[in-house]
């Protein structure tokens, strides 16, 4: 049987790092791109002592002639790609006014045209044998508009387009290459000390949080799926009842409950570097600083469906409970 191979960028921590255990476990060499070569190349180690191949290549994936490279270079020494999962990003955090047009670019290109780079790398060698898995990872419905997040929700969005797009060229060549997005809760992850923040709090995780090993399983199972997203943990209420009430009840809930839910009481290190242009310097690995409250394992009415099957379930039992209760309250009154 041939080499399955998988590429990982943001390898060195967080999510990638989560990801590159999940895929090597699963019988996969693994190249792993990122911007710190130290935290890749500790990676690597961890890998290693599982008899797992690697391929460190220290890369900025903003940098779309270097991912190209990287690409050719994996295809050299390992051969034929097989999955391509781009777990990096960066962001700023703040709010809208007082946001900088080059925060927000570099957070865009870091993010979303990072991602975009990965995607046209892996497509141009999967295109020659036309099969392949392309994953991309997007925010959970619930973490959508959350305020002070404009800059990642932006090229969240625009991903998400750019995928939606992409699919029917796909279907239309008759390539056999699918594009997976999963959709991720709040993660346990090295971010939240390290994003650029411009609240002067600290930052906490938002609803249920994960431990990064539970979104790399879904990462993992996005590569042998014939569905077009994983989510983790069931459909958020607010979210589904937000589609039934509308759009306005749904801002007014994240004005009132937006800030308070991402930051901490305690004042932010100023002095704490971020990782928006450069690495943040550290032994950094998968998990961040929420071990006490992270779930380990997704929850049981997650299942193995695609998010919007199961949003769709939610947000019809919820309507038939909300037509009972409405039932329920004018028989009453006769």
């Amino acid at each position: 049987m041939p080499t399955q191979i998988a590429v990982i960028t943001g390898a060195g921590a967080g999510i990638g790092r989560a990801a590159a255990r999940a895929l090597g476990r699963a019988g996969f060499d693994i190249a792993l791109l990122g911007r710190d070569e130290e935290r890749l190349k500790d990676a690597a180690q961890d890998l290693a002592a599982h008899s797992v191949r690697t391929l460190v290549i220290p890369v900025d994936v903003a940098q779309a002639d270097a991912v190209a490279q990287a690409a050719e270079q994996i295809e050299a020494t390992f051969g034929p790609i097989t999955v391509w999962a781009n777990c990096a990003g960066a962001t700023v955090v703040g709010q809208v006014a007082v946001l900088s047009a080059k925060d927000i670019q570099r957070a865009t290109e870091v993010t979303y045209l990072g991602s975009v780079n990965g995607t046209l790398a892996a497509l141009k060698h999967m295109r020659r044998r036309g099969h392949g898995a392309i994953i991309n990872l997007d925010l959970a419905p619930a973490l959508r508009g959350l305020p002070l997040q404009a800059a990642e929700n932006g090229a969240r969005a625009a991903l998400r387009g750019f995928c939606e797009s992409l699919r029917p060229e796909l279907l239309h060549d008759a390539d056999r290459i699918r594009v997976v997005m999963v959709d991720l809760p709040a993660i346990n992850t090295p971010r939240y000390g390290w994003t650029r923040n411009l609240t002067g709090k600290r930052l906490k995780p938002v609803g249920p949080v994960y431990e990064p090993e539970v979104a790399a399983e879904a990462i993992c199972r996005a590569a042998f799926t014939t569905s077009r997203s994983i989510s983790i943990g069931p459909a958020s209420p607010l979210a589904v009842l937000s589609r039934l009430l509308g759009s306005g009840y749904r801002e007014s809930r994240m004005a009132e409950h937006g800030y308070k839910a991402q930051l901490e009481k305690t004042c932010a290190d100023t002095a704490t570097p971020d990782d928006l242009f450069t690495p943040t310097p550290g032994a950094f690995a998968a998990h961040g600083a929420f071990d006490e409250k992270a779930r380990r394992l997704d929850s049981p009415f997650s299942f193995f469906m695609p998010s919007s099957v199961r949003a769709g379930l939610f947000g019809a039992a919820l309507a038939a409970g909300l037509t009972g209760l409405m039932t329920h309250i004018r028989n009453s009154r006769r």
